[in-house]
């Protein structure tokens, strides 16, 4: 895996260019051209890696879960669910992310995730059967939040992956990595209307081939009444996280996703305002 990874990192192509990009405008205070150059190869090789490691996560189960990973801090999470208000599990495109959700069913119980369809059809189809056995429910990106809201009531742990653009209509621009960027806001508002609360937790792949899975504290909301500040404030704050995750661990989070695309001068789409009052319903 580490091979492949190496190897398509050495072809020519758009994409390299971009993560390399991206990786010395938000890094480059640390690391010289040569250094990311390096970087975007462990990156890669990281990520070749992580494509053959998917035979493991069909064969992953209760009894040979401490092959493949080990938990970090995990009575923060038992603690947590010990409030019977369900909780999220504020994480990105990091370590092994796949793995973590599978081996967090087994561990934990019953869980949810929300995801938008992979571009590799097959490559979906597996995951979904994965989670799927796993009783791991499947919540789709687009009109997520009334399913979000029954998952709480049903005191499922819900996955939710921060670490994406999004247009700037469905989210705030925080800063990540020194640039405004524009994040998904459902989070802080579900966690402000709720209650609910949010654990910090990442995968990290170890020397010995193993995935640590790391449970931080929970997070202390920021509520000061100010309904639009608190919803932007607590979006940054769940940045701040995950861009300490990726500092720690740079060439194991997702270079590749265009992060910064966004810009906050695009139009709005065509019935934007209907669909809009539907899937936000019940947070007013």
């Amino acid at each position: 895996g580490k091979m492949l990874g190496l190897a398509v990192s050495l072809v020519p192509m758009s994409r390299s260019d971009l993560t390399l990009t991206h990786i010395e405008r938000s890094l480059g205070d640390t690391l010289d051209r040569e250094g990311a150059e390096r970087l975007l190869r462990k990156v890669y090789m990281h990520f070749g890696q992580m494509f053959f490691e998917v035979p493991h996560i069909v064969r992953l189960k209760a009894e040979n879960l401490h092959r493949y990973v080990v938990f970090e801090r995990e009575e923060v999470l038992f603690q947590a669910m010990r409030k019977e208000k369900g909780a999220f599990i504020l994480t990105g495109h990091f370590g092994n992310w796949e793995l973590m959700s599978i081996a967090m069913a087994i561990r934990f119980g019953k869980g949810a995730v929300v995801v938008r369809p992979m571009d590799f059809a097959p490559l979906d189809r597996l995951m979904v059967d994965l989670r799927s056995k796993y009783d791991t429910e499947i919540i789709p990106k687009q009109r997520s939040m009334r399913r979000l809201f029954s998952a709480l009531k049903e005191k499922k742990v819900l996955g939710i992956l921060l670490d994406q653009n999004v247009d700037w209509y469905e989210g705030v621009f925080v800063n990540f990595f020194g640039r405004p960027a524009a994040t998904n806001k459902g989070l802080a508002l579900m966690a402000l209307k709720t209650g609910a609360p949010i654990i910090p937790t990442f995968s990290a792949r170890q020397r010995d081939g193993r995935f640590r899975i790391i449970f931080e504290r929970e997070v202390e909301l920021i509520r000061t009444g100010d309904k639009e500040r608190d919803v932007e404030d607590n979006t940054a704050l769940f940045t701040r996280i995950i861009e300490g995750y990726v500092r720690k661990y740079p060439d194991q989070w997702f270079w590749f996703h265009r992060r910064w695309k966004t810009k906050n001068y695009c139009p709005l789409p065509e019935g934007y305002f209907g669909e809009r009052d539907q899937d936000e319903e019940g947070l007013e």
